[in-house]
């Protein structure tokens, strides 16, 4: 069965309820932003390659407006899965990182947001799973960006620097060295559309994504290994080494010689091997989206999800069940594990007609293995926005 995601209706109603009771008014400014999928194109974004995602209908939202203070900022959270305590405040004009968690995402944003930050009160809401690997951070981050521009008046100076802002601050409050891609997903996300992004020069482009006969299928495995925080830093470090080792100074010049042959370390082959070719895949899969021919792209996700498995390592024995139960149905072009790894989820393109038998056999293969997964039908949808009318 399909999860049935809490509307944008329904969580807006949450957040402006409890921001009533918390601080005892209306909101002033609603913001919002975006989870996402990555179709193809995975741990590639910090090796100057392509990455192809999409933004989800899925979205995390921040209600607020100026307390009256200088810079004291009050936040509470609704979002489930989050660490305590749900309330947390600090100082806009001396922000440092600490406990709960949750709230370095938006300090970090508060931080790099390059003018200074007025004290307000703000309520955060999601419908993006938290831990789920559809990129609740960049969502926050996002929509707290969107947010401080409407509290400020101050317009970050476009929407690459926007998404810029939004991975700095997850570098240094979140700790996690990720790529640009979720945040610039996030930021310009386009109905019926996917985001091709060149990581090395930070270029996107728009590329159509509109079927009647075919569904995008997120499978959430429900379960996040602890190897995801600290292997993600030792993949970029052998990613860099490797790269060393055949002397070149980019993963771009990598493409059309026989460059691996330099790589006398059997990991350090394994992960070149995953860039180079994944690269060569999401630039294939960019230009069968243009071209509708869907059954090239489910194969390209399939091969890409081998080569996470099998070069780059990693899937784990979840999502490999996952992918190995999905593209054993009728209908299924392609599936494979999207985000980090070690857990998360899976996309799976299939055919409309077929998708609850899909649904069905992937639950039933998962449930042999003590699993419960929850699935979610996803389609191409807008970034950031300011919410300037809000139903109340």
């Amino acid at each position: 069965m399909v999860t049935v995601v809490a509307t944008f209706e329904s969580i807006l109603h949450i957040a402006q309820d409890v921001y009533a009771r918390q601080f005892k008014g209306s909101p002033e400014i609603t913001a919002c932003a975006p989870g996402r999928v990555n179709l193809i194109g995975e741990h590639i974004d910090y090796n100057d390659g392509f990455v192809l995602p999409m933004a989800l209908p899925m979205v995390t939202l921040i209600v607020g407006g100026r307390n009256g203070t200088e810079s004291q900022v009050n936040l509470v959270t609704c979002c489930e899965g989050v660490d305590e305590p749900r309330r947390c405040s600090f100082d806009s004009h001396s922000v440092t990182k600490g406990s709960p968690q949750w709230a370095n995402y938006v300090k970090g944003v508060v931080y790099h947001f390059g003018h200074p930050i007025p004290g307000f009160n703000a309520v955060i809401v999601t419908n993006v799973p938290v831990g789920g690997g559809l990129s609740s951070s960049a969502a926050l981050e996002v929509a707290t960006a969107t947010f401080l521009e409407a509290l400020t008046g101050q317009k970050t100076e476009s929407e690459r620097q926007k998404a810029l802002i939004c991975q700095k601050a997850e570098h240094t409050f979140a700790g996690m060295p990720c790529g640009v891609m979720d945040q610039l997903i996030s930021v310009m996300g386009k109905e019926q559309h996917a985001l091709l992004i060149d990581c090395q020069n930070i270029t996107v482009q728009q590329i159509p994504l509109q079927t009647d006969d075919l569904v995008l299928l997120i499978c959430n495995s429900n379960v996040k290994h602890q190897l995801s925080s600290s292997e993600y830093p030792t993949r970029r470090k052998q990613c860099s080494q490797a790269l060393t080792a055949m002397g070149l100074s980019s993963y771009r010049y990598a493409e059309g010689i026989n460059c691996l042959e330099a790589l006398e370390d059997p990991v350090l082959l394994k992960r070149a091997r995953h860039v180079i070719t994944e690269i060569k895949r999401t630039r294939e899969a960019a230009q069968a989206l243009i071209r509708k021919d869907f059954p090239t792209m489910g194969r390209l996700m399939t091969e890409s999800h081998n080569s996470l498995r099998k070069d780059f390592q990693v899937s784990c024995p979840e999502l490999d069940l996952l992918v190995d139960a999905a593209v054993a149905c009728d209908g299924v072009l392609g599936s494979r594990m999207t985000g980090g790894g070690f857990g998360g989820c899976t996309v799976t393109l299939a055919k409309k007609s077929h998708i609850q038998k899909v649904i069905d056999h992937m639950a039933e293969v998962y449930a042999k293995a003590g699993g419960t997964p929850t699935f979610y039908l996803a389609t191409p949808s807008a970034g950031a926005r300011l919410i300037t009318h809000p139903k109340q």
